[in-house]
């Protein structure tokens, strides 16, 4: 694990042109493509909920240190899918509560998760009181929030002193044959995945937040090279795409990893690195 912090008016670390890809992996420059890919994950709810992957307990464990030792933690997960993140913060024993704007991933979550507290909402329209929160966690989707707006209504519904968190999972390019598939999806105009990562952005630069740190957890999951196509395919930039273009990049993809001694038959590791970032609410 890696870990660096900065204060509410710092500045965290740039990655030039590598980052800059990854910024436009984030945040489209087309506002109506935007909208479209943040609304596209409800049509393959369950895809996510099998093929995407869940988050290391230890990088949650550390998005929360700052109220680990209150007596009583109780976490929104925000943006909650069907409920990856939700998961693992339950299984620390803490209370969770889950919102999700999208009636499939939430449906999926209520499937996956009947015993979690989950209601339709959105970042910037919390469905919970002022002040009700310990912690806010939000896993692989502070991108599309709105930020300033969210970051208002996070601080409305966390407590003086409560964590806002977010999580990002990225496959580690580190590894050779990682950073082929990468090639190979930019090279088709589909999923930007790279280790050069969300931290190096100051997101959480507002009044109300102070104290951002950053960590990095590796970790990784066994996988077939079908699983890791069928992943890949619940990513935004694909589920945009028409249904012959999706097609022909998924055969691309799946061709690759048939290639690639590491990935041709069988179960092999998927390595991963989980980007945290965190903040204090002042």
């Amino acid at each position: 694990m890696s870990t660096n912090s900065t204060g509410a008016g710092g500045t965290a670390d740039s990655t030039g042109s590598a980052g800059s890809a990854l910024n436009d992996y984030i945040r489209p420059a087309d506002p109506t493509q935007r909208e479209r890919r943040a609304e596209s994950f409800g049509a393959s709810a369950a895809a996510y909920a099998e093929f995407r992957p869940s988050y290391p307990e230890a990088a949650v464990r550390w998005a929360l240190e700052p109220v680990a030792g209150d007596d009583v933690v109780r976490v929104l997960d925000l943006a909650a899918g069907t409920g990856k993140l939700t998961e693992v913060v339950r299984g620390l024993g803490v209370e969770v509560v889950a919102v999700e704007p999208d009636d499939a991933m939430l449906a999926e979550l209520h499937r996956r998760l009947p015993d979690v507290l989950a209601l339709h909402g959105t970042a910037e329209a919390i469905p919970a009181p002022d002040g009700a929160f310990d912690a806010v966690v939000v896993g692989q989707a502070f991108h599309w929030f709105d930020r300033d707006r969210a970051l208002v209504e996070i601080a409305r519904v966390l407590r003086p002193g409560g964590v806002l968190a977010t999580l990002w999972n990225l496959h580690d390019d580190g590894v050779a044959w990682v950073a082929g598939l990468n090639e190979v999806v930019q090279a088709l105009g589909s999923v930007r995945e790279t280790r050069e990562s969300p931290m190096r952005q100051e997101l959480f630069e507002h009044l109300a937040f102070t104290d951002q740190a950053t960590a990095e957890f590796g970790s990784h999951e066994r996988r077939t090279s079908e699983q890791v196509v069928r992943m890949l395919g619940t990513h935004s930039r694909i589920l945009v795409m028409d249904e012959v273009d999706r097609a022909q990049v998924l055969a691309r993809v799946r061709g690759y990893l048939r290639a690639r001694p590491e990935t041709f038959s069988g179960e092999f590791d998927v390595p991963l690195v989980t980007i945290a970032l965190r903040a204090v609410r002042i």
